[in-house]
């Protein structure tokens, strides 16, 4: 495998870093796990005496995804037992930026190179529209393992539904994400930075989930403030402004949601006047005033340059996916980090929280020949089921059935899962754009919100009116909106 920390291109998650972090949380569990129910005769099958290679794509790097294939042979184990046929897993991977285009060169041109893809959510669109996927309301309709009680309606609008707002089901839920605010608790708990804060502020600083459920921006801003120690090499906060893949994207719309703000008309495709308000000029002026918080370089921190930050201790903060928790929780860390909900943006009643939603699903190779779909839908069956998505979440993973996340012991399996089950709720996450376009739409916006950041362009207003502009063309021309660029955009650049 390619080193991906040297790539700037792509996702630059060190793969020793993440692995090492995941270790610590299970992924050396037995492959004879005792889950696995022995049957004493197999039941009828069509393939019973075959012996199959399939093929996983998956994201470099990224532990939920080489879960999927640590765990396969397990998978192999039990249709081995239940059926009778014999299955092995390969396993091919790329970045986050070159994943969608590696799957698209091999789908074009109607190949089964890949049997089983882990998409990001945002590429149903692109998969889907051209009938390389598999479409699953069939499948799920004779399969019982398969029509679960989801944990919520944004597991099923994020991972499974395209378009927005249909019944069309695409992808099922390989790797549930939120964002969450990793802390340091062992800062929190020293007397000095306590007595230091009482003193200034009047009150102690927060120290439990329920502390940090109920803090405010301008609550948290005074505890990132008081950890934000140059002469020590200690900042207060971090969190992802670079310009690589959607980091600096996914970062502002926590920002723009919270602050109540819309990035788009899903049913009309209007971008212009949505995106660009003033308003929402106000919310990407904020995300940019928190780097006074963050140390040097922060305007090319991504997911692994903030995993990096945090381990080597020079942040007291970082709002990151629940989904590299093993990495961000190290075997030095264990005991000395919380993590809890991301702050509430505004004050009073109205404050609220809305951040963006990761993770990514499964989606089936719409080309496989009768037997390698067989075996696809037969490894989805066995995902599914309540032994497997336990083992998964045991080994670091994040599953999004309500069965598995509404066990008593479920909190505990993970320092991040409390604060997972709360961001999955409905009304505190979301997704961004399934269209088509996706991959078009976001070079623009990443783009526009670096050229900020790093103080190329000054005006926050002008950045998202070039931003709505550009994207308002390019779902006109796409034909998904009918909508076209005003007047304006003739004369608006960055």
């Amino acid at each position: 495998m390619t080193d991906t920390s040297k790539t700037t291109g792509g996702l630059i998650v060190p793969r020793r870093t993440i692995l090492r972090g995941a270790a610590a949380f299970g992924l050396s569990t037995a492959l004879g796990a005792p889950f696995i129910n022995r049957l004493h005769a197999q039941e009828a099958h069509p393939l019973k005496g075959k012996t199959i290679e399939m093929n996983i794509l998956g994201i470099a790097g990224w532990v939920p995804s080489s879960l999927g294939v640590k765990m396969s042979p397990l998978f192999a184990d039990f249709v081995k037992e239940k059926y009778g046929y014999n299955v092995s897993f390969g396993f091919q991977e790329a970045p986050f930026s070159d994943l969608f285009q590696k799957a698209a060169t091999s789908l074009v041109t109607k190949s089964q190179e890949f049997n089983i893809i882990i998409s990001d959510s945002q590429w149903l669109g692109a998969l889907a529209k051209p009938g390389w996927i598999l479409k699953l309301n069939d499948t799920i309709a004779k399969n019982k393992n398969l029509q679960l009680d989801w944990y919520s309606q944004t597991v099923i609008d994020t991972y499974m539904t395209y378009p927005d707002g249909t019944k069309e089901i695409w992808g099922l839920p390989q790797e549930g994400d939120v964002e969450a605010l990793f802390v340091r608790k062992d800062w929190l708990e020293d007397p000095k930075e306590n007595e230091a804060f009482q003193a200034q502020h009047g009150k102690p600083l927060p120290k439990t989930f329920e502390d940090f459920e109920n803090l405010t921006m301008e609550e948290f801003e005074k505890v990132a403030a008081h950890f934000t120690q140059p002469d020590k090499q200690r900042w207060g906060f971090s969190q992802q402004y670079s310009r690589v893949y959607d980091f600096a994207t996914c970062a502002f719309n926590n920002y723009l949601w919270s602050r109540g703000g819309e990035i788009w008309d899903a049913k009309t495709g209007q971008i212009e006047g949505i995106l660009n308000t003033e308003e929402n000029a106000k919310s990407l002026q904020a995300f940019k005033d928190w780097l006074k918080y963050c140390p040097p370089g922060s305007t090319n921190v991504g997911i692994a340059e903030g995993i990096d930050i945090f381990t080597q201790g020079k942040v007291f903060s970082q709002i990151q996916w629940a989904a590299v928790g093993p990495a961000m929780i190290t075997d030095e860390l264990k005991g000395k980090v919380l993590v809890v909900p991301p702050p509430k943006h505004g004050s009073g009643a109205s404050a609220k929280r809305v951040y963006s939603m990761g993770g990514q699903p499964w989606v089936v190779n719409a080309f496989n020949d009768e037997t390698k779909m067989r075996v696809a839908i037969d490894f989805m069956n066995w995902w599914y089921q309540p032994d497997t998505a336990l083992e998964f979440a045991k080994r670091g993973g994040n599953p999004c059935d309500k069965t598995t996340l509404s066990r008593a012991d479920f909190n505990d399996i993970n320092p991040w899962n409390r604060t997972f089950k709360y961001m999955l709720e409905d009304g505190r996450s979301r997704d961004f754009w399934h269209d088509p376009k996706y991959s078009e739409m976001l070079a623009v916006q990443q783009e526009g919100y670096s050229a900020f950041v790093t103080g190329q362009s000054s005006d926050p207003k002008q950045v998202l009116d070039y931003i709505a502009c550009q994207q308002q063309q390019i779902l006109n021309d796409s034909g998904t909106s009918k909508i076209a660029p005003s007047d304006m955009c003739a004369t608006t650049s960055l």
